[in-house]
C-alpha cells in the first residue's frame, strides 16, 4: 500500500495514505482531489495528466478507492480520456465489509449531454454509472444516454451542485469525490460543498497562460481553509486543505 511522509501537523516517515485520507464516519463528505505545477497551473499542453508522477497517480488511484463515487465534469472526461473507474484489488473486500460497492461509481455532470457514450468509461464500467443533467435535456437523447448510465435530473437550466450532492447521498453515496475541471470545482466551493481540497503541488514551473485550478467569477469573500496534513514522496507535495469549523 501507499506510503507518505509526513511534514505537518508532525513529522513521521512512511504513514499510511489509506489511513490519512480515511473518509470521516456517519457523515456526508466531499473531498476534491487536484494537481498543480508550483506556480499555478492546473494543466500543461490541455490535461492534467502531463502535471503528474508516479506517487500521485498512486494517491489518485488509492482516492478513488476509497469513495462511493467519483464526480467530473463532461468536459473533463472528455480532455483526460477517462476509462473504468475500479477500486484497487486489495480494497475491494475492505469496501464490502464497510457497505460500500467493490468499486466506485461514476458521476458526470452534463447539462449538454455531449457525451462519447461508447467510452469505456461507460461500456465496461465496473459499476453503473450516473450521469447527471438539466429538466431540459432533449429526451431522445436522454434515452440514449439512459442505455449506458443512469440518469438524474438537478435543475431546470443548468445543473444545480447543491441538488447533485443531494441526490448522490439519497443514492446511498455519500463520500464523494471530484476530479473537477476548474469549473466544476469553483462552482463547488461557490455553493459551499466542498469539505477537503486534496492539491498535489508538482514540481514543475510552467509559466505561461495555463489555466487554475477553479475557473469561475470571483467569490464575493475569500474562503479560508483550514491546513490538515502535509505530505511529501518523490518532490510532490500533498496538501490537504479542510473546511474551518463554522
Amino acid at each position: 500500500m501507499l506510503t507518505l511522509n509526513q511534514l505537518h501537523p508532525r513529522e513521521s516517515a512512511g504513514v499510511s495514505a489509506a489511513e490519512v485520507y480515511a473518509y470521516p464516519d456517519g457523515r456526508r463528505w466531499l473531498r476534491a482531489n487536484m494537481v498543480s505545477s508550483v506556480d499555478g497551473a492546473a494543466v500543461l499542453d490541455g490535461r492534467v495528466g502531463s502535471l503528474t508522477g508516479p506517487a500521485d497517480q498512486q494517491l489518485l488511484v488509492l482516492l478513488r478507492s476509497l469513495c462511493d463515487v467519483l464526480l467530473v465534469g463532461a468536459g473533463t472526461l472528455r480532455a483526460e480520456g477517462y476509462g473504468p473507474v475500479r477500486a484497487r484489488a486489495e480494497l475491494c473486500e475492505v469496501r464490502r465489509e464497510a457497505g460500500q460497492l467493490p468499486h466506485p461509481r461514476l458521476a458526470v455532470l452534463s447539462r449538454s449531454l455531449d457525451l462519447d457514450l461508447s467510452s469505456t468509461a461507460f461500456t465496461k464500467a465496473a459499476e453503473r454509472p450516473i450521469v447527471i443533467t438539466t429538466e431540459l435535456a432533449e429526451t431522445a437523447r436522454l434515452r440514449e444516454v439512459e442505455k449506458v448510465a443512469d440518469v438524474l435530473l438537478a435543475g431546470g437550466t443548468t445543473v444545480d451542485l447543491a441538488v447533485v450532492i443531494e441526490l448522490l447521498e439519497r443514492q446511498g453515496l455519500p463520500r464523494m469525490l471530484s476530479e473537477g475541471g476548474p469549473q466544476a470545482l469553483a462552482a463547488l466551493y461557490a455553493a459551499d460543498l466542498v469539505d477537503e481540497l486534496c492539491l498535489a503541488m508538482s514540481p514543475m514551473v510552467i509559466a505561461g497562460q495555463e489555466s487554475r485550478l477553479t475557473a469561475g467569477p470571483p467569490m464575493p469573500e475569500p474562503l479560508l481553509v483550514h491546513l490538515g496534513t502535509v505530505l511529501e514522496r518523490d518532490g510532490f507535495l500533498f496538501l490537504r486543505y479542510l473546511r474551518r469549523p463554522a
